[in-house]
């Protein structure tokens, strides 16, 4: 029987409070507000969770407390010189995103998107689960029935098409890379 949503957050992601109220206090001036910003990070995770459970929930909990401190720096347009004690412990700029850049940062994914379609299907499949979902290599491999050393591999060469290709659809480029017919390594991959 699958473990309850509940049982689950119990388990993976309430032991992390301590922590989070250490981050939050050291990143938000307002001592006040860190058991509200504790609360609605646990309540953003748990509805997060009820589509799909993180891989590291460590990581997801304090990436959403992240998430809304931005979310609230927003709001509040403007900050306090109080609210930006250490706003570099956040990482992030307060300034709002020009139109400009917006539409810049949208014709980059755009591009990504043409390009990553363009990467062989297996390698397309192992550099998904290995950079955007955070799988590890080693379970990847499990999950395929390949060897560690061919995901590392196709994740190598998925870098480096991106990379290229990213390249080649700016002015100038160099154009196509070319790839042998399958787009596979000639390497055996089965584990």
């Amino acid at each position: 029987m699958a473990e309850s949503l509940d049982d689950w957050f119990k388990r993976e992601v309430l032991p992390h409070e301590g922590g989070l109220r250490r981050y939050l206090s050291r990143v938000w001036p307002r001592g006040d507000e860190i058991a509200d910003l504790c609360q609605e990070t646990f309540a953003r995770v748990y509805e997060a969770a009820r589509v799909a459970r993180p891989q590291s929930v460590r990581s997801f909990t304090f990436t959403t407390a992240h998430h809304l401190i931005l979310d609230r720096i927003r709001r509040e347009r403007v900050v306090s010189i109080e609210a930006t004690g250490d706003v570099d412990a956040l990482n992030v700029l307060v300034d709002e995103i020009s139109p400009e850049r917006r539409v810049s940062a949208r014709q980059e994914l755009k591009k990504l998107v043409r390009v990553f379609d363009r990467l062989p299907p297996r390698c397309r499949q192992i550099f998904w689960m290995r950079r955007v979902l955070d799988i590890s290599q080693r379970d990847v491999a499990k999950r395929l029935g390949i060897h560690e050393k061919a995901v590392e591999k196709q994740v190598a060469k998925g870098g480096r098409l991106l990379v290229d290709w990213m390249n080649d659809e700016a002015p100038g480029g160099r154009g196509a890379i070319p790839l042998d017919e399958s787009g596979e390594d000639e390497e055996h991959e089965q584990g």
